[in-house]
């Protein structure tokens, strides 16, 4: 079975009254900044009435863009199925995780390249201890001078700059040895 996609007027298709999943005006503004930056990449996927079963933020974003046409993808799946993949759609990306060291490297990587990341929906790096805080995820609260050495190697131009500003912060706490 090969999947269909086709164009269709933003118009006629309708949010399903009764998704689980809501976007807050953040959300809505990263969908809206990969819509503006990528354009569509994937299609929303749609029951026979064109509810949307898949992509109600992709379906609002494109709305408050002034889209007048969507790509979508018909789905045959109805009733409980319909209602449980669209939960199963939700949930399975909401169950992964970041790997924070890559997570933190390609934002690094995408703002030495004056990449704003803002448009992806992510806070700058020096934001990343109140708003994101992917590098200090599982950190006490209390263990101020480790979060202080990860902003600062988030904060790095590149690795090895990094790495010498760990060894520089890490040689100013009692009892630690930095190996090389």
């Amino acid at each position: 079975m090969s999947l269909q996609t086709f164009e269709i007027k933003v118009q006629d298709i309708y949010h399903d009254p009764n998704n689980a999943r809501k976007h807050d005006s953040k959300n809505l503004a990263a969908i809206k900044g990969s819509l503006v930056k990528f354009g569509q990449q994937k299609p929303i996927v749609i029951d026979k009435k064109n509810i949307v079963l898949a992509g109600n933020g992709t379906l609002e974003a494109a709305k408050e863009l002034g889209w007048e046409h969507i790509t979508v993808v018909r789905s045959t799946l109805e009733g409980y199925e319909a209602m449980a993949y669209a939960l199963a759609d939700n949930r399975s990306s909401e169950l992964a995780e970041w790997d924070q060291e890559q997570l933190g490297s390609q934002l690094v990587q995408l703002q030495e390249i004056d990449y704003d990341i803002a448009d992806i929906g992510f806070p700058s790096t020096d934001e990343w201890d109140s708003d994101l805080r992917a590098p200090v995820d599982g950190i006490e609260e209390n263990d101020a001078p480790l979060k202080s050495i990860i902003k600062v190697y988030c904060e790095q131009p590149n690795k090895d700059e990094a790495e010498q500003a760990i060894k520089e912060a890490l040689a100013h706490l009692d009892g630690v040895t930095v190996e090389t």
